[in-house]
């Protein structure tokens, strides 16, 4: 039951209670203590409106690749906090491969790009090399988790 009710929400996260309750087979007040469960739990973290890119003028996706100069604690410390100040910064991971971390950054174009390069990414702590690639169109993208 639960399955049901995050897949539901994870397609329509503003239905009503009543409406999931129905959508899933339950009583409303069983659906709700439900939710209640999951959010108390942490499976559900919070709810958002997700925008459009190009209505917000955040046309350019790049992805950045990013090799640190060590693995030392305080250097991936240092990296993870002045990354994650960085507002155009959607998505930091950390990385098991030639690249130690991975982000998703949204600009304008490649001029706003610039801009971010100089004043953020270029100021980064530990960073001995960066590669940036910029995507052309997106394919497939969903918030959805699999379950």
């Amino acid at each position: 039951m639960d399955r049901k009710i995050l897949e539901t929400l994870q397609i329509e996260g503003r239905i009503s209670n009543a409406d999931l309750a129905e959508k899933v087979h339950l009583s409303a007040s069983a659906c709700h203590r439900r939710v209640q469960r999951l959010e108390q739990a942490g499976v559900i973290r919070g709810y958002v409106a997700l925008l459009d890119p190009r209505a917000v003028d955040r046309r350019a996706t790049v992805f950045v690749e990013i090799t640190l100069t060590g693995q030392a604690d305080e250097i991936l410390d240092g990296f993870e906090r002045a990354v994650a100040r960085i507002p155009d910064v959607l998505e930091c991971h950390l990385m098991a491969g030639t690249a130690d971390y991975l982000l998703k950054v949204v600009a304008q174009d490649t001029e706003d790009f610039a801009r971010i390069h100089r004043r953020y990414l270029a100021r980064l702590p530990g960073v001995a090399q960066m590669h940036s690639s910029f995507a052309l169109r997106t394919v497939c993208e969903t918030t959805a988790l699999p379950i």
